[in-house]
């Protein structure tokens, strides 16, 4: 989790429970993070929210930080690389960034919420990306699905 996520995460929910985690946080320049080599296995990275400066280093395969390391890593393992840019409208550059992306293997799966499952709340809406985000990356989840009835 890059400092720029953690003070978003502070900002936009008001709160520091990412720390409530038990998960390990890296220093921003820490190449020896296991997931820094191909060595480790890692079968598929999410960068999210992933700002357009990340998706353009990745894209032109500058890996000047871990992100962009870990990245660069899972594109040339051919595993499953998925950014979630946020930020729009796009500009020609992000567009070809994207394809760029994309043809090396990664997925764009932009931050934009679907209705069809007639969310009720905020989390809910929220939830229509991050559960689309983790499918995408191959985690099995009790989640809305196209054409099931609503219980």
């Amino acid at each position: 989790m890059s400092d720029n996520a953690k003070f978003n995460w502070e900002y936009e929910l008001g709160n520091r429970d990412f720390s409530d985690y038990p998960f390990d946080f890296y220093e921003k320049r820490d190449f020896m993070a296991p997931f820094a080599s191909g060595s480790a296995q890692y079968g598929a990275m999410i960068v999210c929210p992933c700002s357009m400066g990340i998706m353009g280093r990745i894209a032109t395969g500058i890996s000047n930080d871990l992100t962009t390391r870990a990245a660069d890593v899972i594109l040339k393992e051919r595993r499953r690389l998925i950014l979630v840019p946020r930020d729009t409208p796009y500009n020609l550059i992000h567009i070809n960034n994207m394809k760029t992306i994309t043809e090396a293997g990664g997925i764009i799966c932009p931050a934009s919420p679907s209705f069809y499952s007639r969310p009720q709340t905020m989390e809910e809406v929220a939830a229509t990306v991050t559960d689309r985000v983790l499918d995408l990356a191959g985690l099995n989840l009790n989640t809305y699905r196209w054409g099931e009835e609503q219980g």
